[in-house]
């Protein structure tokens, strides 16, 4: 059931568009802003994951969050991506959201130090006291070598300006538990595009979806559906979506997603290494679900 909250719904974890020179291109940025906007996203997270937010420098970081809540002018929400793996930068990140105006921000899991449960707990605890912006946990352990447990998140969840997850592991097993377990107000979100209708079918908030960069009226049609409760038709809206889901992920995110969009005519071909272009045998398949999707 859909929650009486703005955060809720489809939100597209929103690409940086670059030009072919890796330089970020703000034209194109405040298209897509537009293009979210008139296909009825939600909300746009600035800077996750797919936002590049590794590969651009702290200056830029708050420069990308700060254009995209000036383009969004009110018209969306924005929710700014300010998690760091010292507790120290990811204060800084959420004070400077805070400070440009951002609804909320997205914060995972500090990556590749490995902190203990009571590390995570600790770490979110001291940023949600001292930066007063809401805030929402963001769980994915395939990318970051520590997985935060349903009991850390619940203990989170009473701290007043922690109102969400993001749980991108894909096991419907945690996300029952966290339905279960966490206060009847706490945004469940999925962030993970296989599954994120069978999660919102089971009580879940809202989607941060790869795919709604491509297919945005899509992905929200399916889960309207499915806060409506209305199982046959949220399944027949994803099920055109499968390969989407399944093929944004055939390279590293956000590889597939920025070629995809590329060739869809929204943004410039540009990438930061480490990451590159999208391989020649991976083009063909994507390029196959585009089409099916009548975006190209």
């Amino acid at each position: 059931m859909r929650l009486n909250h703005p955060l809720t719904g489809s939100m597209v974890a929103l690409i940086t568009p670059m030009l072919e020179n890796g330089a970020v291109d703000f034209d194109a940025l405040k298209s897509l802003v537009d293009f979210h906007v008139e296909s009825g996203t939600n909300a746009i997270i600035s800077m996750g994951t797919t936002g590049e937010s590794a590969t651009l420098n702290h200056d830029e970081h708050i420069e990308v969050m700060r254009k995209t809540i000036e383009f969004s002018d009110g018209r969306i929400a924005v929710i700014a991506g300010t998690g760091a793996n010292s507790t120290s930068e990811a204060i800084e990140l959420t004070m400077a959201a805070k400070e440009i105006g951002a609804n909320a921000c997205l914060l995972v899991t500090p990556y590749y130090n490995k902190p203990t449960q009571e590390g995570l707990y600790q770490h979110y605890k001291l940023i949600a006291e001292t930066v007063e912006i809401d805030q929402i946990l963001y769980n994915v352990p395939g990318r970051t070598a520590v997985d935060l447990s349903v009991e850390t998140a619940v203990r989170l969840s009473s701290i007043k300006n922690i109102i969400g997850i993001k749980d991108a592991t894909g096991d419907l097993s945690v996300a029952q538990a966290l339905i279960n377990k966490c206060p009847e107000d706490f945004l469940l979100y999925s962030g993970d595009d296989a599954t994120a209708v069978e999660f919102i079918l089971m009580g879940g908030h809202g989607g941060i979806s790869v795919s709604a960069n491509v297919a945005p009226s899509k992905v929200s049609q399916a889960y309207n559906a499915a806060f409506d409760d209305n199982r046959e038709l949220a399944e027949s809206i994803n099920e055109r979506l499968v390969g989407l889901h399944q093929h944004l992920f055939i390279e590293s995110n956000p590889i597939p997603v920025k070629w995809a969009m590329f060739k869809m005519g929204k943004c410039a071909n540009g990438i930061r290494l480490p990451l590159t272009e999208l391989s020649q045998q991976a083009q063909v398949v994507l390029e196959q679900d585009l089409s099916n999707l009548g975006v190209i």
